[in-house]
């Protein structure tokens, strides 16, 4: 059984598309990030740690596997988190106005085999917005809750001038690096129930 360690709505939702059945938990893990560390290295590490908090919970489980994901907004190497309050969603908005931004996407599949991992960078770039265009857009409630304070899948999609990536990444789980994750995963199972029927 594949078990998704996050509480997002979009990453099921992306996770169905592959069609891979599979149970949510419920992990409860810090994202601060490290002093001196690269926002790449950041952004792995709370996948793994989600990753590796859902498997404490299943581990004893046969065939147990979980999916661990995180994604940032990246500006430079500053690491825009979701936003504290309208006027910190309005603030990020107007940074990333007119500019290109990278958003780094991090999966990680722990079973017994051990970890697997990948990671996604897909550039951004943001038409010039107004100040009505923010103001309206942060007033529907869509920037919270969401890295960099805005939802690619949602109103902020008209703001995109140009993409260089993975869709589903900045979505927030990559799907060409999730599947091959995952196919990595069946493979090794497969292989060990050939040995142990070779065996």
């Amino acid at each position: 059984m594949l078990y998704l360690a996050s509480k997002s709505p979009r990453r099921t939702e992306l996770l169905d598309r592959l069609d891979q059945p599979h149970r949510l938990l419920d992990v409860d893990v810090p994202e601060v990030r490290a002093p001196g560390e690269g926002a790449a290295e950041y952004v792995a590490r709370v996948a793994r740690d989600k990753a590796r908090a859902g498997w404490a919970l299943v581990a004893g489980q046969p065939g147990a596997r979980v999916l661990g994901a995180d994604t940032e907004v990246v500006l430079g190497e500053e690491v825009f988190g979701k936003p504290r309050d309208a006027a910190d969603a309005a603030a990020m908005l107007r940074r990333l106005s007119g500019r290109t931004h990278r958003v780094l996407s991090a999966v990680v599949v722990v079973d017994a085999a051990g970890e697997r991992e990948a990671l996604s960078a897909t550039e951004v770039r943001f038409a010039p917005l107004s100040e009505a265009a923010i103001a309206a857009y942060v007033a529907t409630g869509e920037p919270l809750g969401k890295a960099g304070a805005y939802a690619i899948q949602g109103r902020a999609e008209a703001f995109v001038e140009h993409l260089s990536g993975s869709h589903s990444g900045v979505m927030g789980l990559p799907l060409r690096e999730t599947a091959r994750l995952l196919g990595a995963a069946d493979a090794i199972e497969s292989g060990a129930v050939c040995a142990a029927a070779a065996g």
